[in-house]
């Protein structure tokens, strides 16, 4: 057994049964899930409507190298920048050449999982250079000197007594302050900040083809103050994230916000396409976009699982999945948890340490059911599961453990052979299989394909 799979069913164990962390969790995800039932109801024909982004999406992945060309030169006509990183490595020397040229000692930056996937801060903190995150959760996870816990909502971990509590530890605000008081005095905080700062660092929702484009999607108005007020913008984007046209920002920026939040549309939406011209007064001087491959390209190359980069990161298969609502993101241990992170995980960074994900799955098919843009997940994982396999990365206890399976099961009679008792106690010799909290339930002397002959 690997190491993280050690690590995972420690933590799952630990996690799944911690009441009050449980409670917190179900507390916020009992909002995200009466908002997004809301916003569901909004559209006459929800099923077309991601027929339609799937097919958007499908449309761009199939295309992705014309996209990626169509978008890197529409935007450098505009004054921008473009940087091919074909790993985490060569993106944060990209990221830190540009500090140094520019002498730049201090960034502000929206919520972007991109950064969070390359550990940007941990690395511009290595140069000496400040990086605050501005997005409120974001903010508030990194002042607790933790990883975001959700790809769309970063402290759906923390209670508002937490927070307050954080706070007042952090800055001596009062003790149990509300929400609309904390929220405030960030505001007030971060404003100096975007005023202040030398860069402002964002992700991109989308990288729009035809008119070399980024979007951003947001609920506070802190990326576009990231982008407006600092000298230098650095966008660090999945080369997955392009769609084809304009055009069909009328369709995935609405399907977004009612996955990700059950809104008909964010609060604020920017198409980016350049450095502010020498007629406008607004914007960055200089605007470089990070194009980051990251394996992504190898994980393009599997004609099984390709599909999995048209997700558009609205979180929506974390909330529906039951094994996430009751382990937790840091169970997962990587940038990207619940079904899509299991999916993906094992591609960026390694089959041999983190397949085990593959397995974290009741193939209930929830995931799949409420993808807004048709990626069949559990699908995916099953898959996952099969190349493992055949790559022998299951380790030998339990590759022969699945052939003995394999074999038994594959006739009652081999089931029959053995008495209850007999496979009470070969159930024994894994005794800690369902963990410390639970007992594997015991066998009857007969199984029921007996009763039944007998009484019959």
């Amino acid at each position: 057994m690997s190491e993280q799979k050690k690590i995972f069913l420690r933590k799952s164990e630990e996690i799944a049964f911690d009441l009050k962390h449980r409670a917190t969790i179900k507390f916020n995800m009992s909002k995200y899930d009466a908002a997004v039932d809301k916003g569901m109801k909004r559209y006459s024909n929800l099923d077309l409507a991601k027929t339609r982004a799937s097919y958007v999406k499908t449309l761009a992945i199939n295309n992705l190298h014309n996209y990626l060309l169509q978008f890197e030169k529409n935007i450098t006509a505009n004054g921008a920048s473009v940087i091919w990183a074909e790993d985490t490595n060569q993106a944060i020397e990209a990221v830190k050449q540009i500090m140094i040229e520019n002498n730049s000692k201090t960034v502000v930056k929206s919520k972007s999982m991109t950064t969070e996937e390359i550990e940007l801060n941990h690395h511009l903190e290595e140069i000496g250079v400040e990086s605050l995150e501005t997005d409120l959760g974001e903010y508030i996870v990194q002042l607790a000197g933790e990883k975001p816990y959700h790809i769309v909502t970063p402290c759906m971990h923390k209670s508002r007594q937490d927070i307050a509590k954080l706070f007042t530890e952090k800055f001596n605000t009062p003790e149990g302050s509300e929400p609309e008081y904390l929220t405030g005095w960030v505001r007030q905080k971060l404003r100096k900040k975007f005023t202040t700062a030398d860069v402002g660092i964002t992700g991109a929702n989308f990288l729009v083809a035809d008119v070399g484009g980024i979007c951003l999607t947001e609920n506070e108005g802190n990326a576009l103050m990231s982008v407006s007020f600092p000298k230098i913008h650095i966008v660090i984007a999945g080369i997955e994230k392009v769609i084809p046209r304009m055009e069909d920002l009328g369709l995935m920026w609405p399907i977004l916000a009612a996955h990700g939040t059950g809104q008909q549309i964010s609060v604020y939406n920017s198409l980016i396409t350049g450095p502010k011209k020498s007629s406008e007064t607004d914007g960055p001087e200089k605007m470089i976009v990070i194009l980051l491959d990251n394996k992504r390209s190898e994980l393009y190359q599997n004609d099984d699982q390709y599909g999995a980069l048209k997700c558009i990161r609205c979180g929506a298969c974390l909330n529906a999945c039951p094994i996430y609502r009751n382990i937790g993101g840091y169970t997962y241990d990587a940038t990207y948890s619940g079904p899509i992170g299991s999916v993906i995980t094992p591609y960026y960074k390694g089959f041999k340490e983190y397949n085990h994900l593959s397995s974290a799955c009741s193939v209930c098919g929830k995931c799949t059911e409420v993808c807004p843009v048709k990626i069949p997940l559990h699908h995916m994982l099953l898959i996952n599961r099969r190349d493992a396999v055949r790559a022998g990365e299951g380790g030998f206890a339990w590759n022969q453990g699945m052939k003995a399976f394999e074999y038994a099961f594959s006739k009652r009679s081999r089931l029959d052979l053995l008495g209850g008792k007999t496979k009470n106690r070969f159930a024994l010799l894994g005794a800690n299989a369902m963990g410390e909290k639970k007992q594997i339930p015991q066998m009857a002397d007969q199984s029921f394909s007996k009763q039944w002959t007998t009484k019959k």
